[in-house]
Order: C-alpha cells, then structure tokens, then sequence
C-alpha cells in the first residue's frame, strides 16, 4: 500500500451533496457536516459546500451541469483543489465531472478509504484497507486512470493506481486474491490468540465514530488507548484485561460504525470485527449530545444486524451528557426544569432498551461508577450461566 505522504499545505475542497425526496434539508445539512469532518480528518479544509434537490442522481454528472458549471466557477475564482461529493460515484461519472470542472474529484466511499489508509499503523490494517481500495477501484478502472494520471497525488489517491496507471482488471485481480489470503493467514492467527484468551467473558465496545469509545476504554480498563476528536482514530482492536471487584472480564475497542461505510470496508475489516461477534456483551456508546444521536444508534443497529451481534446481551451507554445540557439548556432555565427534561429523557431510552441503558460523561467522570457497577452485574450473570465453576468470580 501507498504510505500517506507529509502535505505540506491543507488541499481546499468543496463538498457536494444531493438532496432526494428521502432527505429533509436539515438532514443534508447534518450529512454534509459529517463530510466536513471527514474532509477536515483527511486534511482538508472546507471552502463551500454545494446541495442540488433531484429525485435521481444525474446517471452522467451526478447533479445537474448548471450545478457543475456553478461549482467550477466558484474553485476557478477560489483555486480549489478537490470536490468531494457525498455519494459514491462511479468511475464514468468521475471521468466526466473532471472534464467539465478540470479539478480532481473523489467520493465519500474514497474519502474513508483515504482516512484508514493514513491510520492503518499495524500490518493486518494496512492489508485490510489496501484490499478495499483495489475492491473500491476495481469496477471503476476505465475512468480513474486516467483520472489518477492526471491529477496526481494527494486526498483520495494515496493508493494502488498512484503510480502503477497501466495496471489492468487482471492484475488488480490477482492482487485482490494475493490480499485476502494473507489476511487470511493472519486471521488464523488472531482467532488462535482470542482463542488462547481462556475462559474469561468478553466485552466489546462499539458505536458510532468519534462518540468516545476510546476514552470509556481508558477510564474503565485504566489504560492509555488512543483517543482524539477526529474520526475513525480507532482502526485497530484492542484489549485489555480489566477485574471489577475481583472479577475480570476482557474489554476490547472496536472500529467506529459511520453511515454509507463502503462495504469493501466492512468486508476487509472482516477479522476486526469478529471482535464484536465474538463477544458475550456489547458496549453500545452513543453520543446524546449530536443532533442525529438517534440515526446514528439505528446505523449502528442495522450494522450490528448484519455482523448477526444484535441478539447478545447490549448495554447502551449514552456518553457526553455534559454537552447535551450545555446544548439544551438555557443559562436561565431552573433547576427542576433541566431535572425533568434528563429524567423524561432516561425515561424514554430505558423504556426502549428495557432498562438495559446508562447516562454518562466520560471526560468529566460523572456516572462512571454506575456504568461500573451495571457492567459487572452482567459479567457476573454470564459467567454464572457460562462458567458456574468459577465461583471466584461470582460473589
């Protein structure tokens, strides 16, 4: 795989977003946000955004030419270096936006590729994320490499076809199957390492991206995992062994869930996520405090359906309290109101999760020992129904 190259300077980019009869404009609004971030996490920085209401992606250009005609204007008069568009294009529909805007041009699906190219720091994720992108590039090689040919390097082309533009369906094929028989090997290897983990009940922390997982796994396992406001700063699963009142249990971080994942990720990061499906209990983190908390828990439902980890045991804990109030709370509000308004918000969620639910903040501390004590109250149950030998471990 490509190693990410040092830019010395922040490329300036656009973000193009469609708005079909499925979206609100306050929805594309939020979608756009979240693309802005990733663009910021990739290094770069976000000049204008541009939304086109249509009730079909144009099958040519994606949106409309008087849109692409707006859109070039405005990076000929700003010298913008990328367009970003939210959706996954094909490799035509590529093609035929850089001939009229003459600007390189990516997608969402190349974007997260690019962001887990740059933070694959360990063999396994480098050969995970080096197999999605020649998955991603594969039925789109007539337009990219002409493409990547002209355009050069940068966000979205620190990857296969960089420099290798001659590069042909078979061999890109070939390389596919050489990838997922190395990841395979390493595969085994993992599964006899969680294999030789013993009989310990195992916890995985999983949810949406940039919710907190990482800082909740330092905080209960008392360890030193990496943790930054920026998205996907997790790719690598890790555990710890953490003991609660003399009962261990095996705590594991997982790779953030994002809505419209290319699929080619969840397909690579296959070994990853076996942690989650291995798993006797899952950690569900949401963070209340985002104003799409509750599409962002469905996204990660629906994943979690698909990894068939939905029916396990899941503790859903909603992190960040503290910027919720800050966010929904009026300086003037009395005390008893901003009480009410977070116990008919417990309320609701412990009904819909049947009481399997917790409200935290992981930077300032606040419920942590709740979080502790319901945590090892279901560690404690599992281990009496899998491994009631271990008496040590119940009482």
């Amino acid at each position: 795989m490509i190693e990410k190259k040092n830019i010395q300077k922040a490329e300036r980019a656009v973000l193009v977003g469609l708005i079909d009869k499925t979206q609100t404009d306050e929805q594309a609004r939020e979608y756009l946000d979240e693309l802005a971030f990733l663009a910021e996490t990739a290094g770069a920085v976000t000049m204008k955004r541009f939304t086109q209401k249509l009730q079909h992606p144009d099958s040519k250009t994606f949106v409309g030419k008087g849109k692409l005609e707006e859109i070039k204007t405005y990076i000929t008069l700003k010298d913008v270096q990328l367009v970003i568009f939210d959706d996954e294009l094909s490799g035509s529909q590529i093609s035929n936006i850089e001939k009229i805007l003459d600007t390189k041009t990516i997608d969402r699906s190349d974007l997260i590729l690019d962001i887990f190219a740059s933070r694959a720091k360990t063999a396994q994720a480098k050969l995970q994320v080096e197999l999605a992108q020649y998955q991603y590039l594969l039925p789109r090689l007539r337009g990219m490499w002409k493409h990547l040919e002209r355009l050069g390097g940068g966000i979205g082309t620190r990857g296969p076809g960089e420099t290798e533009i001659e590069t042909d369906r078979r061999i890109v094929k070939d390389k596919i199957s050489l990838l997922r028989r190395r990841l395979q090997e390493i595969d085994k290897q993992a599964f006899t390492q969680r294999k030789d983990r013993g009989e310990f009940i195992r916890v995985a922390l999983v949810g949406y991206t940039n919710v907190g997982k990482s800082t909740l796994m330092n905080l209960l396992s008392k360890s030193d995992v990496f943790a930054e406001n920026k998205l996907f700063a997790t790719l690598d699963t890790t555990t710890r062994k953490v003991v609660f009142e003399a009962t261990p249990f095996l705590l594991s971080d997982t790779v953030g869930f994002i809505r419209k994942l290319p699929h080619h990720l969840v397909e690579s990061f296959k070994s990853t996520l076996d942690e989650v499906r291995e798993a006797d209990i899952l950690l569900h983190v949401v963070d209340v405090s985002h104003p799409g908390y509750e599409e962002q828990l469905g996204v990660v439902n629906k994943t979690l359906q698909e990894l068939n980890a939905f029916e396990k045991p899941i503790l859903v804990v909603f992190n960040k309290i503290d910027k919720y109030e800050a966010n929904t709370f009026d300086p003037w509000l009395e005390e008893g109101v901003k009480q009410e308004i977070m116990s008919e918000l417990r309320e609701r969620w412990e009904r819909e999760t049947n009481g399997h639910c917790v409200f935290v903040s992981a930077t300032e501390r606040r419920n942590i020992d709740d979080l502790r004590r319901t945590i090892l109250d279901k560690v404690k149950e599992l281990y009496k129904i899998r491994y009631p030998y271990k008496s040590e471990y119940l009482y």
